[in-house]
């Protein structure tokens, strides 16, 4: 054994000192051994019995430590607590605001407030159990994708109220989140594209926001938040750094999703034709026609513009994102590199590329694979022709 380090036993000073988790936070203590060839092997023991007894819930945090500062903590069994399931939660709520973005924050208080107090508020933390969130999991109609979103904050709740030692289990420790299936691509053709663009032929505004989507492939809260200091005509890109989700403006989650992205003739014809109604106001390219203000979030964009547009076009309904899928696979489709692409759309890497639009990168070469067939029948005939000579 390493007399430094090995195994979370190592030494500290004149003293041993060993790492270990005891739920789900991380310990460190300082056994007064000295740090001997000997007393290194008497504190691995010492830990793997530790490590033994919080798995069969026996450990007793004061028999091994009782100067800790965390006996407090780790006491043995929950500390006395009448505390209801809806207390906890607003507790949750009012701590996660001062750490998390605003759009983030508003989900966990629609998922307490909509859903977790009105079915456990009213309920014990200690008396909440396992078989009582089956139960209401398996009541509900929203979709699977909802549903692990309204978990979070019942998950991060219950963490916290273990580790602090108000329950003796957590609840939430059997219950894994539910499958998601991930929706195809399913992109408008140029067909319906010139349909859906001429159905918003009398809305200039909603006309140049539509179809600069469909050239750009930003996502709806990259087309919301997108100025026009934002964009460098010489260079012919348009800059995006930020993102409007649900009237929270952020930056984007990732380095890859502040990017420049080229601006097609398309997109460009959309710009020149916004310029006469937002340009000399600066800010925010796209507004509300009926308000003459920024879109406030893609809801008032979907109900007022896309749908009825849809509906006037007569093309088959799809949501506002397509747009974005669209411009991905005209991209593809017609021979555009897709690492350019994923750099276009604001991904790490070609990656997401490849598994999302794996069949329209297909279609870039419908001769794909002729190169190899011809390498083929030159070497049959190679040697058939060896063959024929011997």
């Amino acid at each position: 054994m390493d007399r430094r380090k090995s195994g979370g036993v190592r030494v500290r000073g004149k003293g041993i000192q060993i790492d270990f988790y005891c739920r789900g936070v991380r310990c460190r203590e300082t056994l007064r051994l000295s740090p001997t060839k000997t007393n290194l092997h008497r504190a691995a023991n010492i830990k793997a019995k530790i490590e033994e007894e919080i798995a069969t819930g026996t450990f007793d945090y004061a028999k091994y430590f009782p100067n800790s500062s965390r006996v407090a903590l780790f006491s043995k069994g929950p500390k006395p607590s009448n505390q209801r399931v809806g207390e906890a939660l607003e507790d949750f709520l009012a701590d996660k605001r001062r750490g998390c973005a605003v759009s983030t924050w508003k989900d966990y208080r629609s998922a307490i407030q909509n859903y977790l107090i009105p079915e456990f508020g009213a309920l014990r933390l200690r008396d909440l159990t396992t078989a009582h969130i089956r139960q209401w999991l398996g009541g509900l109609t929203i979709s699977n994708k909802r549903i692990n979103n309204v978990l979070v904050p019942l998950r991060g709740m219950l963490k916290d109220a273990y580790v602090d030692g108000l329950i003796d289990r957590d609840p939430m420790d059997r219950i894994r989140n539910l499958p998601i299936t991930r929706e195809d691509p399913d992109p408008f053709a140029p067909d319906e594209q010139e349909s859906i663009l001429a159905a918003l032929a009398g809305t200039a505004q909603a006309r140049n926001l539509i179809q600069f989507a469909f050239w750009t492939g930003l996502r709806t809260s990259e087309l919301l938040a997108v100025e026009w200091g934002d964009v460098d005509w010489k260079r012919g890109v348009v800059r995006i750094r930020r993102a409007n989700v649900r009237g929270d403006v952020k930056t984007p989650k990732t380095r890859a999703g502040m990017r420049d992205v080229k601006l097609l003739a398309p997109a460009k014809e959309a710009l020149k034709a916004q310029k006469a109604h937002s340009f000399l106001a600066g800010g925010a390219i796209f507004l509300n026609p009926r308000s003459s203000k920024p879109w406030r979030d893609d809801t008032h964009i979907r109900q007022q513009v896309w749908e009825p547009a849809l509906k006037r076009s007569g093309v088959r309904y799809r949501n506002l994102y397509q747009t974005r899928h669209t411009y991905a696979s005209m991209m593809l489709s017609t021979g555009e590199n897709p690492m350019w692409v994923a750099q276009q759309m604001g991904h790490a890497d070609w990656g997401m590329i490849r598994k999302i639009y794996g069949r329209w990168i297909a279609d870039m070469n419908p001769d794909a694979g002729a190169k190899a067939e011809a390498w083929l029948r030159g070497y049959k005939s190679q040697s058939s022709i060896k063959g024929e000579s011997a």
